[in-house]
């Protein structure tokens, strides 16, 4: 079972507190969302970029999120700027071989 990989980064304008003050609440509706199996906080505060790695099951469910509420109110909180959203395949194979979490 391979999966679907969302990648997504944006730079925050705020100090690392208040950005984890603002995300926390926000960690159990992302766990609750279908077709999602994990999701890796990402915090660079250094570059004052953060984001989000995820594993989906699949396509659908990756742009469901994507075209959903939760990234709708991410990108509408004014302390964050220059998203980058992408999505990818993953190579199950080689990825079981190195111990990647698929």
């Amino acid at each position: 079972m391979s999966g679907r990989i969302l990648q997504v980064n944006f730079k925050f304008n705020v100090a690392r507190v208040e950005y984890e003050q603002a995300v926390a609440p926000m960690a159990a509706p992302v766990a609750a969302v279908d077709g999602l199996r994990w999701k890796i906080w990402l915090m660079n505060e250094q570059e004052r970029e953060a984001g989000g790695i995820y594993l989906f099951d699949d396509e659908t469910a990756a742009n469901r999120y994507v075209e959903g509420p939760i990234v709708a109110q991410v990108v509408s909180y004014p302390a964050l700027h220059s998203f980058s959203v992408k999505q990818f395949d993953v190579l199950g194979d080689v990825t079981a071989v190195t111990h990647g979490p698929v």
